[in-house]
């Protein structure tokens, strides 16, 4: 998609900090971090939300899994960790390409 940061972003158009990136993702840091550790990650493949995953790309998220148990053991967060994915905006999704949101580092607030 041509207008999509997160589309630009995994095509090295515009920078980030990225803590990993392979065949089928990228991490990288959060420009607005919400916590003392807090990367997101995305699938290169562009689609919107977690709404539009089916059985043709569900690999990819257990991929994206996959990367932030790595990354989590890799900084040193496995302990403690939240990940976070909105749908829509009235989930508070304000970039339309399915991303994953990783905070970690502090007492992160409980939902109970």
């Amino acid at each position: 998609m041509n207008d999509c940061i997160f589309c630009k972003i995994a095509a090295g158009e515009i920078p980030s900090t990225k803590l990993y990136e392979d065949e089928l993702c990228v991490a990288f840091n959060d420009a607005n971090p919400m916590a003392p550790v807090h990367f997101l990650v995305i699938p290169k493949e562009h689609f919107a939300s977690a709404a539009e995953v089916t059985a043709d790309n569900a690999s990819v998220i257990g991929h994206i899994y996959e990367v932030i148990a790595k990354l989590a053991s890799e900084l040193g967060i496995s302990d403690g960790f939240r990940v976070v994915t909105n749908v829509g905006s009235l989930a508070g999704q304000t970039v339309r390409h399915i991303h994953f949101h990783v905070l970690s580092g502090k007492q992160l607030g409980s939902f109970d």
